[in-house]
């Protein structure tokens, strides 16, 4: 696809995440926003007439306008969608989880590489600028020892289909992957409440030896969204709402006439741009869209934070 040229998208679900997406999508001078679709067809039809953009009750005859189309439907029906698409369409933005079980994330993953579809997934903590400045940091760093994630809201009555792991700690599960690399034994503790889990507590050990304390509740009357990591050279310390960046280092260690040792830290707050993550995800879409050498969340991405999700469940439910 020519680089100048917009890449066409069709939105496919206009829930709060749709219309977010929908939002952003036509700020965007990369983007040609063709159509809006959503089983909902009043709905569809007021944001067309809002945004100037085709909808239809028939998706079949929308697909064949576009290079690209974002899925921001429920949980269990992007399956549905993404196969319903693949004939049209090989460039898929399909929301987080990408499927609600292992066992369809494996699926699509299979579906997606027979048909040649190029899938991002939303994890979009990965574009979270305080994230990005993050990684920078710590891929500087041959000494990280481990790194804490927490993650905590009151539940949403919005949120009635999936439990705390799929919902909220699979944005860490991500994270911890992407910053510390494939896993090799997964441990797990926390509270169901009947089939729903509302709190939960993981222990990642990856493959090159670091750890990953993941921590995920919906019980807590308080939004934390933090990360912090303990390297034997310094402690990092992300604040993900603020978008905030603290490092503490040990400058020195001295000792006076065999007298106590002093240990004294500098404390280094790092530059973060203030940049909203979705529109950052969505630039990287396009990007990704038109071959771009880029890095993002692929349809692997889904399925590898999805088995880690399935065994974190299995050991709560135990």
């Amino acid at each position: 696809m020519p680089h100048r040229q917009a890449v066409k998208i069709g939105l496919i679900g206009l829930g709060k995440m749709g219309q977010n997406h929908l939002r952003i999508l036509a700020l965007l001078k990369s983007v040609e926003l063709v159509f809006v679709y959503d089983m909902d067809t009043a709905q569809a039809s007021r944001l067309a007439e809002v945004y100037g953009v085709k909808t239809s009750d028939k998706l079949e005859t929308l697909l064949p306008l576009v290079d690209a189309v974002v899925v921001c439907t429920p949980t269990v029906t992007h399956g549905e969608y993404i196969r319903k698409v693949a004939s049209h369409v090989k460039n898929i933005f399909v929301e987080k989880p990408m499927a609600d079980t292992v066992e369809e994330a494996k699926a699509l993953l299979e579906f997606s590489a027979a048909h040649n579809l190029r899938i991002q997934v939303g994890f979009i903590e990965r574009f979270n600028p305080a994230v990005q400045q993050l990684k920078a940091v710590l891929d500087k760093s041959d000494q990280v020892v481990s790194i804490d994630f927490t993650r905590t809201n009151k539940l949403s009555a919005r949120i009635t289909d999936v439990d705390v792991v799929t919902d909220l700690m699979i944005h860490d599960i991500d994270l911890a992957l992407y910053l510390n690399g494939p896993v090799s034994s997964v441990s797990a503790h926390g509270v169901a409440q009947g089939s729903m889990i509302d709190f939960a507590s993981a222990l990642l050990t990856h493959r090159n030896g670091r750890f990953s304390r993941i921590q995920a509740s919906r019980i807590t009357e308080k939004k934390i969204r933090t990360i912090q990591a303990t390297c034997m050279d310094m402690y990092v310390d992300c604040e993900l709402v603020r978008k905030e960046l603290l490092i503490n280092r040990q400058s020195e260690i001295q000792q006076e006439n065999d007298g106590p040792y002093t240990i004294s830290s500098v404390e280094q707050t790092i530059e973060v741009r203030q940049q909203e993550a979705l529109l950052t995800e969505l630039q990287g879409f396009i990007a990704f869209c038109r071959e771009e050498d880029v890095e993002v969340p692929t349809a692997l991405a889904g399925l590898q934070a999805a088995d880690i999700c399935d065994q974190i469940q299995k050991a709560v439910r135990k």
